[in-house]
């Protein structure tokens, strides 16, 4: 499946329908009366969030949506059936913008949440209740862009090929494409997380973050947006140095990517996780890393699964704490 997490559409709500003019006349009437019915309301083109849709990829394949005209009324007070609803189902996480002015239409962030984004156009009136039947109005017009920002508990960021996809795979229901070569992970990944007490969380593997990366280079900048939603972060570092990279300057590095990016993810609660330890070489590195850096880190293999549920247990006790800052 293809990710997509921005989508431009055009909407139109349905045009109402006629109203009818007509007259009722029998024998024992010496004037006819004026019995036309008024014409059915346009639809709606209505945006509904649902948790098990990932991906905006529809939205790029039809980009024009319209609803159901009302339907004609006639005689005898008849009314003209409704316009059918156009509903259109988006990831939970879909922000809802007005293209032309950039205005915030709705934050569509819990399963079926929705939102009206062009309203239907309403039915015309019959001569039952006016003397000469007033036109139907014009369905809505519009154009709408969707940006997703996903929903998850726990977002796992760090240079590429710092282990995100093996951990996110030894630790919840999914398998990650893994490989050696830098931006492996091209779109985010959503897992599920489930302890032996039943505790669950949803942890979002982002793609790699590289220096630039809020200034768009890479793909960091399209996906450091992800991170917002998230309650925690996870700070994946490759403590090998396998990659002729300095553990140290990466942290650095990724710690000035998120200060740039904004406060939304300076101020989140931090994970610092040192992963590839079962490589000699990573011991010689942490010692080096836990004298320049004074915050607490966590030493894991996501191969060999070392460390990882003591993580997980650390990530539970956080977002217990974060859970009942909310309340």
């Amino acid at each position: 499946m293809i990710f997509v997490d921005e989508a431009r559409i055009f909407v139109q709500g349905g045009d109402g329908g006629h109203g009818c003019e007509s007259f009722y006349r029998d024998k024992f009437m010496r004037y006819p009366r004026p019995d036309g019915g008024d014409g059915g309301k346009g639809g709606d083109v209505v945006v509904q969030a649902d948790r098990s849709i990932r991906t905006l990829l529809d939205f790029k394949f039809k980009q024009h949506h319209k609803a159901h005209n009302g339907g004609h009324a006639s005689s005898k007070g008849k009314t003209g059936k409704t316009g059918k609803d156009a509903i259109l189902h988006v990831p939970v996480g879909t922000i809802v913008r007005d293209e032309e002015s950039g205005l915030l239409i709705k934050d569509l962030s819990a399963d079926q949440q929705s939102v009206i984004v062009a309203k239907g156009g309403q039915g015309g009136i019959g001569n039952d209740h006016c003397k000469m039947p007033k036109p139907p109005g014009k369905g809505e017009r519009r154009a709408v862009s969707f940006e997703l920002k996903l929903v998850a508990d726990v977002g796992l960021v760090g240079f590429p090929n710092a282990g995100k996809s093996t951990l996110i795979s030894q630790i919840s229901r999914v398998k990650s494409k893994i490989a050696s070569y830098p931006f492996t992970t091209k779109q985010p990944i959503l897992g599920i997380v489930e302890d032996e007490e039943g505790f669950s969380f949803v942890v979002a593997d982002l793609p790699g973050i590289i220096e630039g990366a809020h200034t768009g280079r890479g793909l960091g900048d399209r996906f450091l947006r992800h991170a917002e939603r998230t309650k925690i972060l996870i700070h994946l570092i490759d403590m090998s140095a396998i990659e002729g990279r300095d553990p140290l300057e990466d942290f650095k590095t990724i710690n000035r990517e998120i200060e740039a990016y904004g406060e939304t993810l300076v101020f989140k609660q931090k994970i610092i996780v040192a992963n590839k330890m079962d490589i000699p070489a990573a011991e010689t590195h942490l010692k080096r890393f836990q004298k320049e850096c004074t915050e607490k880190i966590l030493p894991v293999s996501a191969l060999s699964k070392d460390g990882l549920d003591e993580l997980i247990a650390m990530i539970k006790k956080t977002l217990c704490s974060e859970n009942s800052h909310e309340k």
